[in-house]
C-alpha cells in the first residue's frame, strides 16, 4: 500500500508544482506529471535524510515532496528549453 501512496502523493504533489511554477517547457500529461512528483519526493526525502531534518525511516512530507517537485521541474525546464532552443 506505500508504494500506492507514494503515487497518489507524487501526482498532487507534480500538480500542485506544476501549478505554483508553470513554464513553456514543462512536462505534460498524466504519466510525466506523476513521475516528477515521485522523483521530486524521492530528492526531498535524501536531502532531508543527508541534512537530519529526517530519520532513514522516515520520508518526506507532502510539501516536501512539492518543494522537491519545483526542483526537479526547474532543471528539467533548464534542460528541454536547452534542448529547444539548440535546434533552431
Amino acid at each position: 500500500m506505500s508504494i500506492i501512496w507514494t503515487i497518489i502523493i507524487g501526482f498532487v504533489a507534480g500538480l500542485i508544482a506544476k501549478w505554483i511554477m508553470p513554464g513553456r517547457n514543462e512536462p505534460s500529461g498524466f504519466i510525466m506529471t506523476t513521475i516528477l512528483g515521485i522523483v521530486g519526493a524521492l530528492i526531498a526525502t535524501y536531502l532531508g535524510q543527508a541534512l537530519g531534518w529526517y530519520r532513514a525511516d522516515e520520508g518526506a512530507g507532502f510539501i516536501g515532496a512539492i518543494v522537491g517537485a519545483i526542483v526537479v521541474l526547474f532543471i528539467y525546464g533548464l534542460i528541454a528549453g536547452r534542448r529547444s532552443s539548440s535546434t533552431y
